[in-house]
């Protein structure tokens, strides 16, 4: 493809006025107003001085501007162009965005997670996200990851476990084997705070969203998945308490290796794992990786009520990074081993699907890269409580998102935040007004028109025919 030489382009001017670069703000932003964003806002939070008045109209545009893709306060300046002022009421300036961001505490940004946490039961509701037959098993996967920021004027930036200067995310995120995660908690750290700092509050939080997103006749069993950072009595105990059975990597401590040290060389099981191969004689597996499990309780050497029985399940490899003498011939095969701590039930859950579930527990990396390239490639501001309640718009802003490619499409439903902005929200159209009612005109032969037109159907109504 080459620039037309037949009709060159002479000259660009900035003057249509119904012009709009991401029409599908329209229906996405509707879906927000009937899941009641603007009213949770104006009801839960409670900003002092004029910085806060009119919380739901600022919140909803923070979130309106994430959705189109902005990643600094400036950014929100793209909701102030062409028409989007007859689309939308009150289009906030940048600044006004940010001292209401500026002005928020702690205790403001804990009631924001309040309304991000009744905002994702709502979308649920009218989306269907976390979809699954009676019985399915929801999965809960809790992590941290470093956003880096620079300069020097960040609150509470520091060098963490990466030697990367930033600030630390957790978040806690739900899915299903028939629905991609959504973001069920959230909490921005300082730095150099260790992993498993407030984990045990923000798994209360997710588990109690959790429940309230999942109907009492379709609850299944709920399991916590998280990495050796969280393998703790407060971690797993809060969701033991809620009544989640948990999937954590372990370290390997003394009293680990001696409870691997207990499995029989039969006990082994070959897995499915990266080079694994299907004989095709005997229709066994040939795999390098095995597993094996034994019974175990963790923190048996703490107080009773402390104690929580379990089971141990290893997964081995060849350690083919072992040094070795070249003089001598190994006599055994030296082996990497990896374990993780499982409440599951036996029964229900062999070694081989436990082992197998629990590395599913990587998805949640790809909603941190989603993350990070989209809202929170910047942190904006100097506050960190300002830098807060932005993560957690942010976080309302990826759940709307993929609310809104759930109603569009099953196949977008799974897609990156970028797919789904550029397939459904920066869609250009010119807005046309006839009897008191607009029209938005969008591109002919848009490759992406079916979905489009079905998010909007089912948020406003059947598209209008374009008239001749």
């Amino acid at each position: 493809m080459r620039l037309c030489h037949t009709q060159p382009v002479a000259g660009a001017t900035f003057d249509e006025p119904n012009l709009v670069s991401a029409a599908g703000l329209v229906p996405v932003m509707r879906l927000a107003a009937d899941a009641g964003l603007g009213e949770l806002a104006t009801g839960h939070l409670t900003v002092p001085t004029d910085k806060g008045a009119n919380a739901g109209g600022k919140v909803t545009a923070l979130v309106c501007g994430m959705v189109a893709g902005a990643d600094s306060i400036d950014d929100m300046a793209l909701l102030r162009h062409g028409a989007m002022g007859r689309l939308f009421d009150q289009p906030y300036a940048p600044s006004t965005l940010g001292s209401f961001l500026r002005a928020m505490s702690f205790g403001h940004v804990r009631q924001l997670d309040a309304v991000a946490s009744r905002f994702l039961a709502a979308l649920a509701g009218r989306a269907g996200m976390l979809a699954a037959t009676d019985g399915a098993m929801v999965l809960v996967d809790i992590d941290d990851s470093i956003i880096e920021v620079h300069g020097y004027a960040k609150q509470g930036a520091s060098f963490g476990y990466t030697r990367v200067r930033g600030l630390n995310m957790l978040l806690a995120t739900a899915s299903t084997a028939a629905s991609a995660p959504v973001i069920v908690a959230q909490r921005l750290r300082k730095g150099s705070c260790g992993s498993p700092r407030g984990a045990k509050r923000l798994v209360a939080d997710a588990l109690k969203t959790v429940r309230a997103l999942r109907p009492d006749d379709s609850s299944g069993p709920v399991l916590l998945r998280a990495d050796s950072a969280f393998y703790g009595k407060p971690t797993i105990g809060a969701a033991v308490r809620a009544g989640a059975q948990v999937s954590v990597t372990v370290r390997m401590t003394p009293n680990i290796k001696a409870a691997i040290a207990t499995l029989a060389d039969d006990a082994w099981t070959a897995i499915e794992y990266t080079d694994a191969i299907v004989d095709e004689q005997t229709g066994q597996l040939i795999s390098r990786a095995e597993v094996a499990e034994v019974p175990f309780t963790a923190f048996a050497s703490g107080r009773k009520d402390e104690r929580v029985p379990g089971r141990l399940v290893v997964r081995r490899i060849p350690d083919f990074n072992a040094p070795a003498n070249p003089d001598q011939a190994s006599l055994f095969e030296l082996w990497r081993f990896h374990a993780f701590f499982a409440t599951s039930d036996p029964d229900v859950w062999d070694t081989v699907a436990a082992d197998k579930t629990h590395r599913g527990h990587a998805i949640i990396e790809q909603v941190h890269a989603d993350l990070k390239n989209s809202a929170l490639a910047h942190l904006p501001s100097g506050k960190f409580m300002a830098n807060s309640a932005w993560l957690v718009c942010a976080v309302m802003a990826f759940n709307l998102t993929r609310a809104a490619a759930t109603l569009a499409s099953r196949r977008l439903s799974r897609a990156t935040t970028g797919t789904i902005r550029r397939v459904l929200i920066a869609v250009p159209a010119r807005v046309a007004s006839s009897a008191r009612r607009l029209t938005l005109h969008l591109p002919q032969d848009w490759p992406w028109e079916e979905q489009w037109s079905e998010l909007f159907r089912r948020t406003c109504g059947p598209p209008r025919a374009a008239s001749s």
